[in-house]
């Protein structure tokens, strides 16, 4: 018995240093293969700089857990869903794109519920929350709070009393021999002569295509009559349809001493301008024999993750990461962009900058940008015509009725 037992015992030795001699190597002896992460990322042309440096940031914070290979390519904010939704699978994996586009992305599968959604509407302004939510359900992290537009000025040129007036401003270029500019081919800006005007634009309850009463001929101001003063507006040799950048190169050449824009040329037009450099609310424009306060579409820019990534969680961590109260504060630092995270947006910093001091001013007048796709092209033709004096002469309530047409076809 005593034999078995002795046995037993030194069977049990064994198997115990056998054990303790498969013991795991300490944890520093082990170099684990990280995670190599490949993440392509669109933004305006204009934040390359920026986000180069905010992806460095996120690289050095999570280098111990990946090895990434980050791309940055130029995609205009205005048309990324067009872009995505032409190959979702192929498209980036993050995207700045402005909060008109959200309800169309979420709804073509291109953009997933955000999966921590009670801290980031703490984290941010509501009105932000909103623009980036369908139905209360998030979809995109708030970038921006100030995709709208309003007056850039010159002092040596205008006082604050010339600005209040579109006029006023016209006869002041015109007599300097510059010019005071607005983008007619971007039906963006345009809405700002019906907006206030009692005609109205928006979208029906499909979500995805428009109403329209620009075309009017009732109520105390017809769309004939904005026709004209655009038409009026046009003619005189104080004012220029340009884009934006063709604003901004008449404000470097000397050519234009005013124009309509928005925050993100803040920083270039200072440096041109220095002390010169003023904002204003939108002025007021002669229609029918009265002053009519040019309104404005407001917005905000969004931060989406495509449902598609490959790599859905760093797209996410990145996304948060470019979107952080950090890095909000550092783009209003570089590129004068009014932040969507509350507490960079209420900082004395922000609330003191002139561009966005005028972007509140002009909110009053403002409206949520809320225009199907089908909105965009009509206007634009118009307004064009409008810009050339209507060269061929051709009837304006036709044209509004052709305009309508556009804008609300299925």
């Amino acid at each position: 018995m005593k034999k078995y037992r002795f046995l037993l015992l030194s069977l049990g030795a064994l198997l115990c240093l056998s054990a303790c001699g498969k013991e795991a190597p300490p944890p520093g002896d082990v170099n684990p293969v990280k995670e190599n992460v490949e993440l392509t990322v669109w933004g305006a042309e204009e934040d390359e700089a920026l986000l180069q440096e905010i992806f460095a940031s996120f690289q050095s914070h999570y280098a111990g857990e990946a090895d990434f290979h980050i791309t940055y390519q130029p995609q205009s904010e205005s048309h990324c869903k067009d872009a995505l939704l032409e190959d979702l699978e192929g498209g980036a994996d993050v995207f700045a794109f402005a909060d008109d586009q959200v309800a169309a992305l979420a709804a073509a599968g291109g953009l997933d519920p955000i999966e921590n959604p009670d801290g980031v509407r703490a984290a941010n302004l509501s009105a932000a929350v909103d623009a980036a939510s369908v139905d209360g359900t998030l979809y995109a992290y708030p970038l921006t709070a100030d995709n709208g537009y309003f007056l850039y000025y010159n002092k040596a040129y205008f006082s604050e009393e010339d600005v209040q007036t579109l006029d006023r401003m016209l006869e002041i270029a015109a007599e300097s021999g510059r010019l005071a500019v607005m983008d007619w081919s971007s039906a963006w800006y345009v809405y700002s002569f019906f907006g206030n005007t009692g005609l109205e634009v928006g979208l029906n309850e499909d979500g995805l295509t428009n109403y329209c009463t620009w075309n009017s001929a009732e109520g105390p101001v017809s769309g004939v009559d904005v026709a004209r003063s655009m038409l009026d507006i046009a003619a005189g040799s104080g004012f220029e349809s340009r884009t934006d950048e063709e604003f901004l190169a008449g404000v470097r050449d000397g050519s234009v001493i005013a124009g309509v824009s928005g925050v993100w040329n803040a920083v270039a037009i200072q440096e041109v301008w220095g002390e010169d450099a003023g904002a204003a609310k939108l002025p007021t424009f002669t229609c029918k024999g009265q002053q009519i306060q040019m309104a404005s579409f407001s917005g905000c820019k969004l931060i989406g993750v495509n449902a598609y990534s490959k790599h859905p969680q760093w797209a996410a961590r990145l996304a948060e990461w470019i979107t952080s109260e950090e890095n909000q504060r550092l783009r209003f630092e570089l590129r004068g962009q009014g932040p969507a995270n509350a507490s960079a947006a209420n900082s004395p910093e922000v609330q003191a900058a002139p561009a966005i001091a005028a972007l509140l001013a002009q909110s009053e007048f403002s409206q949520l940008q809320r225009v199907g796709g089908k909105f965009w092209d009509p206007v634009a033709e118009f307004a064009g015509n409008m810009a050339r004096g209507n060269p061929s002469g051709a009837d304006l309530q036709a044209q509004l009725d052709r305009l309508v047409e556009g804008v609300t076809a299925r």
